[in-house]
């Protein structure tokens, strides 16, 4: 795992460091674990949700932290020489297809989280043992007495007998990502955002505990279960995770506000986009492109097909796509060649996409992408969610569920043609805007395509749809001249005469 993987996110970090105060006594005599819950019935969602109900009724309380002050100084790598025994990893050798690690708190990952598991109903916590980690060259282990909490929890299934390579972390604020088998980490999602990009500030909401059960011998899954807690809110959460060509994660929530909400995230995505084919203007860099992701794909609730190219603006943009019950959404890595990227050391082309697959109806609201300036591929800077329209009321108490998809595909339609890549450059004179659009994949091979292009400022010019052999697909061209307006909304199809062969070409261009 390299700086940009351990680094989830700046906001990650930022909400790390919002708490970066909270460094507590070396003893946990002083401020002791949370207990498991005392009940004679066994551990379940019901059980989590009654927790969080009963929380929220309480006013907030600040974490208060239990990480030693000597590993709350630690360096980045100093850090991550911290390692629990691989041969330790809790399950391995027992036959459950999964193995779990529990991650030390410090550096960044200042707030101390609970970790638990769960067996046939019995709930057993997770205690520190400073002899099943591995301290490395540069960080001496605590001393007698001095206990380092945990920070989250990661995820293992064998690739071999031998070889358990990770797959899912959960760790900082309410953050967690997964990856698919050959991929590496990219991008990554959220368990709740409230108030992104809002001008009194973004506030993030922390998993305080874990309970993860023990999965049954040779499980295709393992479940988790996390309480979120905030200022606004506490909930409940159970993640079940399944691996394979693709890695799903089937998550499911119930949060109780103790405020009105009328600002929160659901399958809440981040990532970076630091440059690509298209609004590069900023850049000077050897490589062809830098990013995470290259684009935001939904599917509507009357089942259109959109593409958004990310871009990297000068200064913060909020797009909104306003829809009724979803089918879908995600961020997409679509350029899988290395030749895109030539990055040796990153290698963005083994980096996986997510889409977000709602279950149940999401009701009217708005797939928000928010496009924040930067000039640093560590920061992941473009975070998409589901807005709902309605403000949940305090004391109301909201559920929903979604399917988180981390796959190696680029989000494609399967019965309509898609974007392959997206190029912007001058036009025929300074006061002009070029785009070049290519489409590739399903399309009748009779259709008289024709380009259908509209601006919401400006004028176009000479849209124009030609065979493109290289790819075996096809070209729009067109010219924008924006004139006086600040921002245009672009909007691209192509389609037979009767009905679109493409999925939506969507961009929102900016004046410099």
């Amino acid at each position: 795992m390299d700086r940009r993987d351990f680094l989830t996110s700046s906001l990650a970090s930022a909400a790390a460091w919002a708490f970066a105060g909270i460094v507590g006594p070396a003893s946990a005599a002083e401020t002791p674990p949370a207990s498991p819950p005392s009940t004679d019935q066994p551990f379940g969602f019901a059980m989590l949700k009654e927790e969080a109900r009963r929380l929220a009724q309480k006013p907030w309380v600040e974490p208060s932290g239990r990480v030693p002050a000597r590993f709350a100084d630690l360096s980045f790598d100093q850090y991550r020489q911290i390692r629990w025994k691989r041969d330790l990893y809790l399950w391995r050798g027992e036959n459950r297809g999964f193995a779990l690690e529990p991650l030390p708190a410090g550096s960044v990952y200042k707030l101390a989280v609970d970790v638990f598991l769960v067996e046939n109903g019995l709930v057993l916590p997770v205690s520190f043992d400073r002899e099943r980690f591995d301290w490395g060259a540069n960080v001496s282990q605590p001393e007698d007495g001095v206990v380092l909490p945990f920070s989250g929890v990661k995820l293992h299934r064998p690739a071999t007998a031998d070889k358990w390579p990770e797959f899912a972390v959960f760790q900082g604020a309410s953050y967690f990502k997964a990856t698919t088998r050959d991929l590496r980490y990219g991008l990554t999602a959220r368990g709740l955002a409230i108030d992104t990009a809002s001008p009194d500030g973004e506030e993030f909401p922390t998993f305080t505990r874990f309970y993860v059960e023990k999965p049954e011998e040779n499980a295709n899954s393992i479940r988790l279960y996390a309480l979120l807690e905030s200022k606004s809110l506490t909930g409940a959460y159970r993640v079940t995770l399944r691996q394979g060509e693709e890695t799903s994660t089937d998550v499911e929530l119930t949060i109780y506000p103790r405020v009105d909400l009328g600002h929160i995230g659901l399958g809440a995505l981040n990532s970076m986009f630091l440059y690509g084919s298209i609004g590069r203007t900023r850049q000077d860099d050897i490589r062809p492109s830098v990013h995470l992701s290259d684009g935001l794909a939904v599917k509507t609730g009357s089942g259109e097909r959109l593409w958004r190219p990310l871009a990297n603006p000068t200064t913060l943009q909020i797009s909104a796509f306003g829809d009724e019950n979803p089918l879908g959404f995600g961020l997409a890595q679509r350029a899988r060649d290395f030749a895109a990227y030539q990055d040796l050391e990153q290698h963005w082309e083994m980096r996986p996409s997510a889409w977000v697959e709602p279950i149940g109806d999401w009701g009217k609201g708005s797939v928000v992408l928010v496009e924040i300036p930067s000039d640093s591929q560590i920061h992941e800077n473009i975070v998409a969610y589901w807005r709902p329209a309605t403000k949940i009321p305090a004391g109301q108490e909201f559920s929903a569920a979604y399917r988180l998809h981390w796959q190696a595909s680029g989000l494609t339609p399967t019965d309509l043609a898609h974007v392959a890549q997206s190029r912007e450059g001058r036009g025929a004179s300074d006061a002009r805007r070029r785009f070049a659009i290519d489409f590739v994949g399903q399309m009748p091979a009779t259709a008289t395509l024709r380009p259908a292009v509209s601006a919401s400022a400006g004028r176009i010019f000479a849209p124009v749809v030609a065979a493109n052999p290289a790819i075996g697909g096809h070209r729009i061209t067109f010219e924008l001249e924006p004139g006086n307006a600040p921002m245009v909304e672009l909007r691209v199809q192509l389609t037979d005469d009767t009905r679109p062969v493409t999925e939506t070409w969507l961009y929102r261009w900016v004046a410099a």
